[in-house]
């Protein structure tokens, strides 16, 4: 039994088609991870899989129950962590977890015993007695994933997890993401960082304009583009002028700066190296790092959703 199957799933919001025949299946288990520019149907289709929404068309089912006939069924199993916090700022933290377990049913001892064990995870047990106006942004973001977590979901939705936060916050929770999925937690993942999902899901799922444009692996779907290719490069002296000098050579497709690096795309590699040494050499300049690279799961998102970037290295649509 998949932990969710999606058929046919469409969504109106009057003449807007938001998501239009969109099918997928999550297997028991798994880091789905759920990608998509703004606008594309990630949050309409959470919304929907978690019982808040009504599809206009097609199924939902979550461990075999349907998210529409069976919504309580289907929710019994599922911890919700959404973008935008949802705790109290008024109460403590213990409170607010309180409230959690009590909003999940869960048993006084249990919510208990699971509250203290979840705040100790994500570093914040020695704040539990404080109210949580006072927290910062990630203490309220970790808080918020321990309330998701504290009927001790078999599913749980994390709706951008890591957006914003601090190292330390990052960490924690992918920790906890590491920890949940070696105890058969099924994650579903929906994330700007494509980064973060190319490191922490099974298979990835990309939607543009309400339909999937591909599942798979995250190394698959890198596959599926073999023919972009691109060099790394750093110099020693470098300059605001090297990003539109190496965009210039006729080799490079695109270019863009990645930190004190610039990236360029180019179907020769080993051409291009050549130029660059030639290039760092007419500029007394000498080159600290070469890397040629692959694609990137950011390449197969910009492929496959229509987002471009021009030659200086900008992000249009």
């Amino acid at each position: 039994m998949h932990a969710i199957e999606v058929k046919g799933l469409e969504k109106r919001f009057g003449e807007i088609l938001a998501l239009d025949r969109v099918s997928f299946a999550v297997e028991t288990g798994e880091v789905f991870g759920y990608l998509g520019p703004n606008g594309a149907g990630k949050t309409t289709t959470i919304r929907i899989l978690t019982g808040i929404t009504a599809p206009t068309g097609g199924s939902a089912t979550i461990f075999g129950w349907d998210i529409v006939r069976d919504k309580i069924k289907a929710r019994r199993d599922m911890g919700i962590v959404y973008e935008t916090s949802n705790v109290y700022d008024d109460i403590t933290a213990w409170q607010n977890m309180m409230f959690a377990g009590e909003l999940y049913h869960v048993g006084k001892d249990d919510r208990e015993s699971r509250g203290r064990e979840l705040l100790e995870v994500f570093g914040l047990w020695d704040r539990r007695a404080s109210r949580v106006k006072g927290f910062s942004k990630g203490m309220k973001r970790r808080l918020t994933l321990a309330m998701g977590l504290i009927n001790d979901p078999k599913l749980l939705f994390l709706d951008e997890p890591t957006s914003g936060l601090d190292v330390q916050s990052n960490l924690i929770i992918r920790d906890v993401l590491h920890s949940l999925t070696e105890r058969g937690v099924t994650v579903f993942l929906t994330t700007h960082n494509i980064e973060e999902a190319n490191q922490t899901c099974d298979r990835v799922a990309i939607i543009n304009r309400g339909r999937i444009a591909a599942i798979d692996s995250p190394e698959r779907l890198k596959k599926t583009i073999q023919s972009v290719q691109s060099v790394e490069v750093a110099f020693e002296r470098g300059g605001a002028r090297v990003l539109s000098d190496l965009a210039g050579l006729p080799m490079v497709s695109e270019a863009r700066k990645v930190g004190d690096k610039v990236r360029l795309y180019t179907e020769d590699p080993g051409g291009l190296l050549r130029e660059i040494v030639t290039y760092a050499d007419s500029h007394q300049d000498r080159v600290v790092s070469a890397t040629t690279l692959g694609p990137t799961l950011e390449d197969v998102f910009i492929r496959l959703t229509g987002l471009r970037r021009p030659k200086n290295g900008g992000e249009e649509p």
